[in-house]
């Protein structure tokens, strides 16, 4: 995974906010605006961004990529959008609430596939470093590591929760055929609404 520093991830936060401010006021806004302005960011890595409450940390959106074709400095801005106006949790946001609204950006490493019985997938899994995937048919279902740490889950609640996130059983992880994958991140962060932007170091 390309390591970014802390202006880096400010830039990144400060486009995420923008998109969502542009597209308030014009939904069909060019998004080359922002675009343009990101000089960097050419990687492909997948990306998430998450909207909480300022005054409750309550979740009011979280929509992002696994891996992309394209280049960060697009994608964040798409998974901004999508988390703001598309997650079908919640209805679109409004120009007031985002004033009252924090951005999280996370960026993440390549997935990793972890496999084997239970006991050797537990040991494979870090609480405050990994996140988890599981594929399993037609379902999918992702968790990033900072939930797990929030939560305060141990592994195999965590392994529990991302099979709920995907609709299954929470025992499907288990299962031969399901495909878990783990993978990192790097997290940027606003303090407060529209505030300074700081990188989280997660810690179990």
């Amino acid at each position: 995974m390309h390591v970014y520093d802390l202006k880096d991830g400010e830039e990144l936060v400060k486009a995420a906010r923008s998109a969502i401010e542009l597209y308030l006021k014009n939904p069909h806004f060019d998004k080359n605006l922002i675009i343009n302005n990101l000089k960097k960011f050419e990687e492909h890595n997948g990306l998430f961004v998450t909207l909480e409450y300022y005054q409750t940390n309550e979740l009011r959106g979280c929509v992002g990529f696994t891996s992309s074709n394209r280049a960060v400095k697009e994608n964040i801005i798409d998974a901004a959008l999508a988390a703001a106006f598309e997650d079908y949790r919640f209805l679109s946001i409004t120009f007031q609430e985002l004033n009252d609204l924090i951005i999280e950006v996370s960026i993440l490493s390549d997935l990793e596939k972890i496999s084997g019985n239970k006991e050797q997938i537990k040991k494979q899994i870090k609480i405050g470093k990994d996140g988890l995937m599981i594929q399993y048919g037609i379902y999918s279902g992702l968790l990033l590591p900072i939930v797990a740490v929030e939560q305060k889950w141990n592994v195999v609640e965590f392994l529990e929760n991302v099979c709920l996130k995907a609709g299954l059983n929470k025992n499907y992880w288990s299962y031969p055929n399901a495909n878990l994958y783990k993978f990192e991140t790097q997290i940027f962060k606003e303090q407060k609404p529209d505030g300074k932007i700081i990188e989280i170091k997660l810690t179990k």
